[in-house]
C-alpha cells in the first residue's frame, strides 16, 4: 500500500480517508490513477484534484460509508471497481449488519488495489456471467440456525458477515490452530482459488503448476475430510507456508497466493515509510535490508525475499517487545519460496501482456 497526500494541502492520508483531516477537503479514491484525490464538488459531480478531472461521481456505496472510491469517467453503473463485483450484502437495515459489512469492505478493496496495481483480469458478472468475480456477504440464519461458510465456487466467493465479530473469529483460528486469521486474509485466500481458475486451469499453466504445488485431481473432498481428521504432517514447514496448505494442492496454491500479496503490500507499505533493517549485531548481513523499491514491479522472488525476511524479523521482535503475536507467524523454506517464485511469475506474465496491449494500442 501506498502514502497518499491531500492536494489541498499536502497532509498524508490513508487509504481508508473520506475526509483530510488538515484541511477537511473530501477526498476519494482513484482507481485508474491509483491514487487519492482531494475533492470538490461541481454541481451533482466531483472535481477532482489529483488530475484536475471534471464530472466523477462518488461510488453509490458511499451512501452507507462503506467506500471511497470514485467510478470510472465511462461508468453507467454507479459503482466503482471494486463494488460492481458485490452480489449478496447483508440486511443494511440492521446495525449490526451495516457494520459487519463496512469492515467487510475495507478489507475488500484493499483486495482491488493490489488486482488493480497489478492489472490482472477482472470481470465481473455482467462481463462473465457465468464466471466472472462476484462477492456474496452473507450473516447466518438465526431462524434455521444456518452458518454461512467462507468459500469460493466458480468465480463466486462468500464471505461470512460472522467473521467480522473479533470475538467469534479469534475463538475460530484457536480451535482451527491458525496463527493468523483476519478478513484481508479470508479475501486474499478466497481470491487466490479464482485465479487459479483463470490464470492457471485457463490459462494453459496447469501443467506447470502441478509439477510445483501437485496434483490437483486428487478428490477434494476426501482430502478435506483427511485433513480435519488427521491433521498436517509433521514436517509441513518444510514444504507449506501454512498447515492448512497441506490439505490439497488447490489449498496449497491459494494459501501461497495470499502470502505473495501480504509480502507485496507490506513491502510497498515499508517502501513509503523508507524502511531499513540493519541490526547492530548483525556482522555478516543476512538481517540487513534497505527497503526502497516497489515491489509490485519486483523482476524475481529473490529481491521479494530478500527484503521480506529481515522486515518481518524485524517486526516480529517489535511485536514480542509489545507482548503481542508475531507480524508474520510464519516460515518461509525453499520449498515454499519456489511455489511464491511460481505465483509471481503468474503475476509478472500478465502484467506484461497488459504492457504490450498498452503499447500496441498507443497511436
Amino acid at each position: 500500500m501506498k502514502l497518499f497526500v491531500c492536494q489541498a494541502c499536502r497532509n498524508v492520508l490513508y487509504f481508508e480517508n473520506r475526509a483530510c483531516e488538515r484541511c477537511g477537503h473530501r477526498v476519494a479514491f482513484l482507481p485508474e490513477k491509483e491514487t487519492m484525490s482531494a475533492i470538490e464538488p461541481d454541481g451533482a459531480t466531483w472535481t477532482t484534484l489529483a488530475d484536475k478531472g471534471t464530472g466523477r461521481m462518488l461510488c453509490r456505496n458511499a451512501e452507507y460509508d462503506a467506500c471511497n472510491w470514485l467510478t470510472d469517467a465511462s461508468d453507467t453503473t454507479g459503482y466503482c471497481r471494486a463494488c460492481r463485483h458485490n452480489g449478496i450484502v447483508p440486511d443494511l437495515s440492521d446495525p449490526a449488519q451495516l457494520a459487519g459489512w463496512r469492515a467487510l469492505e475495507v478489507a475488500k478493496h484493499r483486495l482491488f488495489y493490489s488486482l488493480i496495481r497489478w492489472q490482472l483480469p477482472l470481470q465481473n458478472r455482467q462481463d462473465n456471467p457465468e464466471h466472472g468475480l462476484i462477492f456474496n456477504f452473507l450473516a447466518d440464519d438465526p431462524n434455521s440456525g444456518q452458518k454461512i461458510l467462507t468459500g469460493h465456487d466458480n468465480g463466486l466467493i462468500t464471505i461470512a458477515l460472522t467473521e467480522t465479530d473479533g470475538i467469534e473469529r479469534e475463538r475460530r483460528r484457536l480451535e482451527m490452530g491458525e496463527p493468523y486469521r483476519t478478513l484481508l486474509g479470508h479475501f486474499r485466500h478466497e481470491v487466490g482459488h479464482y485465479f487459479w481458475d483463470v490464470l492457471v486451469r485457463d490459462g494453459g499453466k496447469l501443467e506447470e503448476c502441478r509439477a510445483v504445488f501437485g496434483d490437483d485431481s486428487v478428490d477434494y473432498g476426501q482430502a478435506l475430510q483427511r485433513h480435519y481428521a488427521d491433521g498436517a504432517p509433521p514436517d509441513w514447514q518444510q514444504n507449506y507456508v501454512s498447515a492448512y496448505a497441506t490439505t490439497h494442492p488447490w489449498e496449497d496454491f491459494a494459501e501461497t497466493w495470499a502470502h505473495y500479496l501480504h509480502i507485496v503490500d507490506t513491502l510497498e507499505m515499508a517502501s513509503e515509510f523508507g524502511m531499513e533493517v540493519r541490526p547492530k549485531v548483525d556482522r555478516d548481513g543476512e538481517l540487513t535490508a534497505r527497503i526502497r523499491f516497489n515491489p509490485y514491479e519486483a523482476r524475481d522472488i529473490r529481491a521479494l525475499i530478500d527484503a521480506w525476511l529481515p522486515f518481518a524479523f524485524a517486526m516480529n521482535s517489535v511485536n514480542r517487545a509489545m507482548g503481542m503475536r508475531d507480524l508474520y507467524p510464519f516460515i518461509l523454506s525453499p520449498a515454499v519460496v519456489a511455489k511464491l517464485d511460481f505465483i509471481h511469475g503468474l503475476v509478472r506474465d500478465v502484467a506484461k501482456s497488459e504492457s504490450r496491449s498498452e503499447s500496441k494500442a498507443r497511436p
